[in-house]
This record gives C-alpha cells, structure tokens and sequence, in this order.
C-alpha cells in the first residue's frame, strides 16, 4: 500500500511539474510561425482592403475635381432614392431566401436522416443544386422561367393558366429570383443540419420517448435546443451568400425591371463601374461590411452561449 502511495504521490508530482519559460517561448514561436501564413493572407485580402475602401468612403471627389475629406459620400447615399429601394429589396431578398432556405433544410435534414440506399439517392438528389455554379443555375432559370415559350408556362398551359412575364413584371421578377436562390442553397445549408443532428444522442430521444413525449415534443424540446449552435452558424453564412451573390441579377433582370431586383452589391457595381463614382460605391460597401460586421459578432455570441454535449 505504501508503495502504491508513494507511485501516485509521484505521478502526481510529475504532473504539477510546471513547463519551463524555454519551452513555453518554444510553443509561441511555433504556433506564431504556423498561424503566419494564415495572418498575412488574411490580412492582405481581407482587412487592407477593408480599410481602403473605409478610407475612400471618406473622400469625396468627383471627377478630377478637388478631394475632401468628410461624410459627404454617405450624405449622398442615404439621399439617393435609388439606394432605399435597394436597400428594401435586399431586405426582402434576404428574409425571402433565408427563411424558406434554412427551413425546407430543416425539414430534409430531419426526413433524409437515415442510411438506406434510397435516402441516399434522395439526399444527393437535394444536394445536387450546390454543385452548379450560380451562373449555371441562373441560365437554367432563365430557359425555365422564359415568357411564353418557357417550361414553366408550358406546364401552365396545360392546366389552362395564363402566361406571365416572370423576370418582367416588377411584381413577380424579385420572387422569380428568391426562387432560384432557395433551390440552389437548400441542399448546401441541408449538410450543416445534417452534420448538427448526428451529434445529438440519440439516448436523449429514447429517454423522452419512455417518458411519453411525442415526436413534436422531442423536436421541440430536444432536437431544436441542441441544434442552436448548428443554427447560429448556418444563419450568417445563409445570410452572407443573400448579400454577396450577385451572378444572377447580372444574368437575369440586370437590376430591372424598374429597380425591383436591385440589391446592394449590384448597386455598388452600378455606381463604381456605370456611374464612375467610387465614393458613393464605397460608402455603400462600408454599410454592408457594417452589416456584416454585426451580424457575425452577434452569431459568435449566440454560438458561444449555445448548448453544447458530449456524445
């Protein structure tokens, strides 16, 4: 007994043996020059060009004339009836993409959760949309949703509804886009789902079943709660790809028709590209990073405040 004492004893103050200064600088050093590499390319592409575009949203010039420092670029911004249009559209473009987005995700997550051949082939099916490049996709739209002569009109004929003008009509072109959006990036936020319900125990669905819970009770109760890191982290990426994808407006609609599928990064193209005024472009830049900015944070915070298990 003495001599199992006197091991532990030992053990334990090998353990409690404090890392050396000598080592401890080794292990800095070493972490330093792995994560440089990382650092400079994100820093060269990511926050230098950041700040430039912050620094020119601050000067206001137009053509060769003088350059002023100032706010006048956002002045301008928010006075511009065409960027609170923008900005609606945006708005809605994001909710209407989102929602309907995380939601059908949700949904296949839950029913393609199995291992059988055919949920497999199911799974894939759904996935498939986010192998096809934006561009692709856009085109594939357009032959769908063409007036008239489309497939989708040929399939109302049959049914004995009238044409209509899909990218055309301002009331039905942002709705034709949102479509487009959701059927590409289901599948995609899909395999977060995925990924988030195969760490849920599965013990835990079993004990509240004993207990009588029902299966909208278990959802509700367990399968949503453990998924809300899962949901924080989809939610921003979802978010960031309604503002930053811009391949099919430029295809479609090109903004049209009337301003009603304008949205943020086609106006700052707009301005900087067709009206040469990279102010105005930039000012407009700065409110999406902003935006951005803040909603990234706000996904950390919920992320860290998450629930997290152990399987």
């Amino acid at each position: 007994m003495n001599f199992v004492a006197e091991s532990l004893q030992g053990s334990l103050l090998v353990r409690r043996r404090p890392v050396s200064r000598h080592a401890g600088d080794r292990r800095a050093r070493t972490a330093g020059l792995l994560l440089a590499p990382s650092v400079l390319l994100l820093g060269g592409f990511t926050y230098v060009p950041i700040l430039r575009v912050t620094l020119r949203s601050l000067i206001e010039q137009r053509l060769n004339g003088p350059a002023r420092w100032g706010f006048d670029n956002f002045g301008r911004l928010f006075a511009d009836p065409h960027f609170a249009t923008v900005a609606g559209n945006s708005i809605a473009y994001a909710i209407g993409t989102v929602v309907p987005s995380l939601v059908l995700a949700l949904g296949f997550a839950l029913a393609l959760g199995g291992n059988g051949r055919l949920v497999m082939v199911l799974r894939t099916a759904v996935a498939l949309p986010m192998l096809i490049p934006l561009v692709a996709a856009a085109a594939i739209f357009a032959f769908i949703l063409l007036p008239g002569g489309g497939l989708l009109d040929s399939w109302l004929a049959r049914f004995g509804l009238a044409d209509a003008n899909w990218l055309g009509d301002p009331s039905l072109a942002l709705p034709s886009v949102i479509l487009l959006s959701v059927w590409k990036n289901t599948g995609y936020y899909m395999l977060f789902f995925l990924a988030g319900l195969a760490g849920i125990p599965r013990e835990l669905h079993e004990a509240a079943a004993l207990d009588g819970a029902g299966s909208w009770t278990r959802f509700r109760r367990i399968t949503l709660p453990l998924l809300r890191p899962t949901t924080a982290f989809v939610l921003p990426v979802a978010v960031v790809n309604a503002v930053t994808q811009v391949d099919h407006i430029v295809l479609l609609t090109q903004g049209g028709p009337g301003d009603s599928t304008n949205l943020l990064l086609y106006y700052i193209y707009q301005q900087a590209e067709q009206n040469n005024d990279g102010g105005l472009a930039a000012a407009a830049t700065v409110i999406g990073i902003g935006f951005l900015l803040a909603l990234a944070a706000a996904s950390l915070r919920a992320m860290e405040q998450g629930i997290y298990y152990e399987s």
